[in-house]
């Protein structure tokens, strides 16, 4: 059962370099039209949580060999749906998407794509995988320690990604009504 989860893992590391090469042709796009950079103090700490799930998920797998889950299609289900979900956002914010927090002044807040429907879609795809993924293989030290991890690092990113965007944008007129993660249900007296 090694030969799938080396698969997994090498693509899952693949992707994660192309995002860093996207985020750099942006952030230096951005730099161009003036964005402010914020958030430099914790950015660094995001970098090597995400560089240390790796290694102790593969730790985990490797020293412990766990086999998949006997339920570990619902796991790849949902992670290709969180897949879709992080291809979505990406494309939506287009040349803005970025792994550091980088805001334009005056811009235009977007609101297409997940936006539409809640204010950080990418987040909670990174909080899905940092569950599902590690669950899928047995790893669930990595999963558990993770996701604390993960809540503590977004309960400082997000606070200081939205101060900025209130700061340099109309974010609150553009996205004050949508949640963070989860979308709002309708309400009974909404038309």
């Amino acid at each position: 059962m090694m030969i799938p989860f080396l698969i997994f893992i090498s693509v899952m590391i693949i992707q994660r370099l192309l995002e860093l090469v996207i985020a750099r042709r942006n952030e230096k796009w951005m730099k161009e039209q003036g964005a402010r950079e914020f958030g430099l103090k914790h950015y660094q700490f995001i970098v090597l949580m995400h560089l240390l799930f790796f290694v102790v998920f593969i730790f985990e797998k490797i020293s412990f060999f766990r086999e998949l889950l006997p339920f570990w299609q619902l796991c790849a289900a949902v992670f290709v749906c969180a897949q879709l979900i992080r291809v979505w956002a990406i494309s939506s914010l287009g040349r803005f998407w970025n792994t550091k927090i980088l805001v334009l002044p005056n811009v235009e807040v977007v609101r297409r794509g997940p936006y539409r429907f809640i204010k950080h879609p990418n987040y909670l795809v990174v909080s899905i995988e940092l569950l599902v993924v590690p669950l899928m293989f047995g790893a669930y030290v990595t999963a558990c320690l993770f996701t604390i991890l993960n809540i503590l690092m977004l309960s400082i990113r997000i606070p200081a990604e939205e101060k900025a965007l209130r700061e340099l944008t109309e974010y609150e007129s553009y996205l004050g009504s949508c949640n963070r993660f989860l979308p709002k249900l309708l309400n009974k007296y909404d038309n």
